[in-house]
């Protein structure tokens, strides 16, 4: 039975604060890649757009498929579309136009590329847009946005959710914000996932990783789920086991008897 394992990106396998070295901590990389020759499946199931993995992983790691935009874009290892749903573009000029004068900084997710409101310090492919009707023509999978807080995340996702919930989702990952699709998550987002490697594979058994509550869907819909100590307790209580970082977590998939 095939191995799929999904892994979340920032503060999972990737660690944006750390010192530059221990960014993409070289043991990950080499479990990682261990794991694949083994003749497992390694993928990403992230918030973020592809354009916000490619510059920090691109010959370094090759995924064999990405989940990113919370579910909203699939894609396979050489970026073919696997499944992609949009948000409604009247939607979110509403809420480009409600949150960007408070000065939030937002990202839109078009086509697997990052559109801004402002130039930033980004080593990859970014366009700077004006308004929606200035972004690149295509599916909008996501709006994010960057806030200062816990506490205002929680209550700009639950405003969110309450006034357009009929047609996004709003996630709290920390700080920021991914609002996507109605009806997109990241659980949702593996769910069919395993679905389409069923067809290629056969029967796969679905491993899960993440640090965070917008995790919570991916480690649900997984088979056997790994969060770290440093992890909210409502993630903790929710997983197979609790592991000190991602090679615990790689090791004890591939030791398993499925």
């Amino acid at each position: 039975m095939k191995k799929v394992f999904a892994s979340d990106f920032d503060g999972t396998l990737y660690f944006y604060k750390a010192e530059d070295d221990r960014k993409l901590p070289k043991e990950n990389v080499e479990k990682v890649k261990e794991y694949q020759a083994a003749g497992h499946l390694f993928g990403l199931c992230t918030g973020r757009q592809v354009g916000g993995l490619t510059p920090f992983i691109g010959g370094i790691i090759q995924p064999d498929f990405y989940i990113t935009s919370s579910g909203a874009n699939i894609v396979d290892s050489n970026f073919a579309p696997i499944l992609k749903r949009g948000v409604d573009r009247e939607i979110a000029d509403a809420i480009v136009r409600q949150m960007n004068p408070k000065g939030y900084r937002l990202t839109l997710d078009v086509e697997g590329d990052i559109c801004v409101f402002a130039k930033m310090d980004y080593p990859g492919k970014y366009y700077v847009i004006t308004s929606v009707d200035d972004a690149p023509k295509g599916l909008i999978h996501q709006v994010s946005i960057h806030t200062e807080s816990l506490d205002e995340a929680r209550d700009i996702s639950a405003m969110i959710n309450q006034t357009y919930g009929d047609k996004v989702e709003a996630f709290q990952n920390v700080v920021e914000i991914d609002i996507a699709p109605k009806g997109c998550s990241k659980g949702i987002g593996v769910k069919y996932l395993k679905e389409y490697m069923k067809e290629k594979w056969g029967d796969c058994v679905l491993y899960g990783i993440g640090d965070s509550i917008n995790d919570l869907p991916l480690i649900e819909a997984s088979d056997v789920s790994y969060t770290f100590p440093y992890a909210p307790k409502q993630v903790q209580e929710k997983v197979t086991m609790v592991v000190d970082n991602i090679c615990q977590a790689l090791d004890d998939s591939m030791q398993r008897k499925d």
